[in-house]
């Protein structure tokens, strides 16, 4: 059974790591939510409304890239921002990188592109606001539901969630 990481702080978009969880369940992998944050309570939100609360699996500083298969980004503006300037979020994502292993980013999430350098010379989507700030740090902005280029696989929305599970899917065959 192949086995997703997903990766956040708190105050994350909660349906991009709900339903996106549960599709990728229902297709039969395991996952495991991680968190940078000091607790292991993490804050889902919908939009800028608090939603339900989560208790992650583990700590990003106890997690190893090389236990999973992918690694998951859910978006959420606050979320985002933050975990993009964890170093331990910007080792874990590089350590999935370097082994050439899917790292699917959506809404926000591709910001930690930027930060730890994946992002020039890429082709990614994301949230609109996004545009801007990706094309800045070297990378071409396409709006797509979903775009994968190489192991990158970014999406803009939750509308677009069914597209980046079946791509997340795709990558993981």
């Amino acid at each position: 059974m192949k086995k997703i990481a997903f990766l956040l702080h708190t105050d994350f978009e909660q349906a991009e790591y709900e339903e996106v969880d549960n599709q990728l369940k229902a297709k039969g992998y395991k996952t495991t939510l991680i968190t940078t944050n000091d607790s292991k309570t993490v804050q889902g939100m919908n939009h800028s409304d608090k939603a339900d609360t989560f208790t992650a699996d583990l700590f990003a500083k106890e997690t190893k890239a090389e236990d999973y298969d992918a690694l998951v980004l859910p978006g959420g503006t606050v979320n985002a921002d933050t975990l993009r300037g964890k170093e331990q979020a910007q080792r874990l994502i590089k350590a999935f990188n370097e082994t050439n292993k899917p790292i699917a980013a959506i809404c926000h999430a591709p910001w930690a592109f930027i930060n730890t350098g994946l992002a020039k010379g890429k082709t990614l989507t994301g949230y609109q606001s996004l545009q801007i700030d990706l094309e800045n740090a070297g990378a071409s902005f396409v709006d797509k539901a979903v775009q994968q280029d190489g192991n990158l696989i970014t999406s803009r929305t939750p509308d677009d969630i069914p597209d980046f599970v079946n791509a997340i899917d795709k990558a993981l065959a």
